[in-house]
């Protein structure tokens, strides 16, 4: 093996990391909302929870992707240790399935030349048409769905090509002896273990490590017995990600990646005992060669992807009955209990922004809170314009500041997840967001300022006229439907409350600008003061724009749902001009929040 064949391996592995890399990432955004199943059955059932970490790793092709996340849910609240053990369970064996895969390169031989079909399984025969399929679709199609379905058929042949590279770089090494020499220091357990975990420490990934191992397979002089221990190290390398990932976590996301070691660790030992056992055992007597078969046969890439896959099926079978200890491991290694924080920024986990659709669904549950929160504040301050309450101001004041820490929180994390990889669909729903939480915030901030009139009104000693008063409840009746239709509207994605917004939202601009007339009218008749205008003007503007936001929110959510935009004057525009049922919701409104006429009397 000279220098030339030493460029071309290291040339093929960088290949094979490139298109594994581009492949992974482009399945993970295809998955896209498909991951959400991750949220939507979370359960104490550790079988239920194998097969979801089973079934999502399978998808995106990565047990280091899915360990992450899960460490990012545990630190975020939104999984228990329990729940995380049999996720991470399942997330080991979906692994092995992309050794299967790469296998496809060790077909042929005797059996290829028997049966022709089968050499139309080898990747070099159908892996020019993925290409061709793959960089038509990326080139071609405008569709993102069809782009991305593009790029995991390159980046699988690109894979393959790497495969392929790397195979013929190493296939001199067959008749090397010193190459020999070094495959006899991995009959040595301890070794082979160590090699294999340091070696997928570096790439960061059992799954490509597992391929290089297959590839130097192809030289025909690695055995069983050298294969086995590297193959227990890949095992253990591959918890190397979420180790790192864990180090800013809280102690229970420490833990999650903890119990993802301990299970490979403990597979291992159990394993390699056991199979050294039983191989000391058969050895002294002379009835079964099994293993002297093991320590002299040649293993393939099939045979490779077979051990790795036993082994992790092996390791689950043994310690899902006991996966207790496992938590109890970890807590008595990271001992002690978290600091108790807030419940809905903890959701946004820096962890979840590699699978955007997960991140987008724990931002919309604090969006969720934001407006919440906002529309008791405001329903809270109206209730003090007729009776003061400094407890209830107090509350007031404290949702306020709650809601401004979740739209900088909240806001900051949306801004990272937007520079990531995802689908169109996604993308409009970070912008979605990104819009109306500022909406939601200044609706907060309106309550402070109508705790403020409040406390004016109670400090000066000053009331409203009985006509005001009147007046002023058929405000507070509309400004307060039309604040909780908007909650409504956005927590449980209903567009037929959103529709009804915009004619409510008319109807509080005509009350503003009546209760004002009125006022001045009141004033020439020597009824009120000019003090009690300055006052009524602030509460008047307030909830006049408190209703503005709620417009905000309802035309984003109609746009972004229906049209795929935020033109917010085109749409109130044409609902107003060509809705038929703005008018009739408008008349609606009108009628159920009508103010007495203005007396003519002086």
């Amino acid at each position: 093996m000279d220098i030339f064949d030493v460029l071309t391996l290291i040339c093929g592995l960088a290949l094979f990391l490139y298109g594994m890399d581009v492949m992974g990432a482009a399945l993970k955004k295809s998955a896209g909302r498909k991951l959400k199943v991750i949220l939507g059955n979370l359960t104490s059932n550790k079988f239920k929870g194998f097969l979801l970490g089973l079934g999502v790793t399978a998808v995106i092709q990565s047990s280091s992707a899915t360990t992450v996340m899960v460490v990012g849910f545990v630190n975020s609240g939104t999984m228990t240790l329990a729940q995380a053990i049999g996720v991470i369970m399942g997330a080991n064996v979906g692994t092995a399935v992309t050794a299967w895969i790469t296998g496809l390169n060790g077909i042929g031989g005797g059996a290829a030349e028997a049966a022709e079909w089968l050499k139309w399984l080898k990747p070099d025969s159908w892996m020019p048409i993925l290409a061709l399929i793959g960089i038509c679709f990326l080139m071609f199609s405008k569709k993102d769905k069809k782009k991305d379905i593009g790029t995991i058929l390159l980046g699988f042949a690109v894979l393959m090509v790497g495969m392929e590279t790397m195979s013929g770089a190493v296939s001199g090494l067959k008749e090397s002896p010193e190459f020999h020499e070094i495959l006899l220091l991995f009959n040595n357990p301890f070794l082979g273990v160590l090699a294999g975990t340091v070696l997928t420490a570096i790439v960061q990934s059992s799954s490509a490590s597992v391929g290089i191992l297959q590839a130097l397979s192809s030289t025909g002089v690695i055995t069983y017995s050298a294969a086995m221990p590297i193959i227990m190290g890949q095992n253990i390398g591959t918890c190397v990600t979420a180790m790192l990932s864990s180090i800013s976590a809280n102690k229970n996301g420490k833990r999650a990646a903890l119990i993802h070691l301990y299970f490979n660790i403990i597979g291992v030992i159990l394993w390699m005992s056991l199979y050294y056992l039983i191989g000391a055992i058969l050895s002294s007597t002379n009835t079964f060669e099994l293993f002297k078969f093991a320590e002299g046969t040649v293993i393939d890439m099939w045979g490779i992807a077979a051990i790795h896959t036993i082994f992790k099926i092996f390791s689950v079978c043994l310690l899902m009955p006991i996966s207790s200890l496992l938590e109890k491991l970890a807590m008595l290694t990271i001992k002690g209990s978290d600091k108790v924080g807030d419940t809905f920024t903890d959701m946004l986990d820096e962890r979840l922004l590699d699978a955007p659709s997960v991140a987008i669904e724990r931002s919309y549950e604090v969006a969720d809170q934001m407006a919440t929160l906002s529309s008791k504040a405001i329903q809270q301050s109206i209730t003090l314009l007729d009776t003061y309450d400094d407890k209830i101001a107090q509350e007031i004041r404290e949702i306020e500041d709650k809601v401004d820490v979740y739209e900088d929180v909240l806001g900051s994390y949306l801004v990272k997840l937007s520079s990531r990889s995802m689908t169109e669909a996604d993308s409009q729903e970070v912008t979605k967001l990104l819009y109306m939480i500022g909406d939601f915030e200044r609706i907060s901030d309106h309550a402070v300022n109508l705790v403020e009139s409040a406390e004016e009104l109670k400090d000066k000693g000053i009331a409203f006229s009985s006509d005001a008063v009147s007046e002023l409840s058929s405000m507070y009746g509309a400004v307060d439907e039309i604040v909780q239709m908007t909650e409504d509207s956005f927590i449980n994605r209903n567009m037929k409350k959103a529709h009804m917004v915009e004619p409510l939202e008319d109807v509080v601009d005509y009350l503003k600008e009546q209760l004002r007339l009125r006022h001045i009218i009141r004033m020439q008749k020597e009824e009120c003061t000019i003090e009690h205008g300055f006052i009524l003007s602030d509460i008047l503007t307030n909830l006049e724009r408190v209703s503005d936001h709620c417009s905000n929110v309802a035309s984003c959510l109609i746009e972004m749902s229906e049209h795929a935009s935020l033109d917010l004057h085109e749409y109130i525009h044409t609902v107003r001009e060509k809705e038929v049922d703005f008018d009739t919701l408008y008349r609606g409104y009108m009628a159920k929040y009508a103010i007495a006429p203005i007396s003519k009397e002086k």
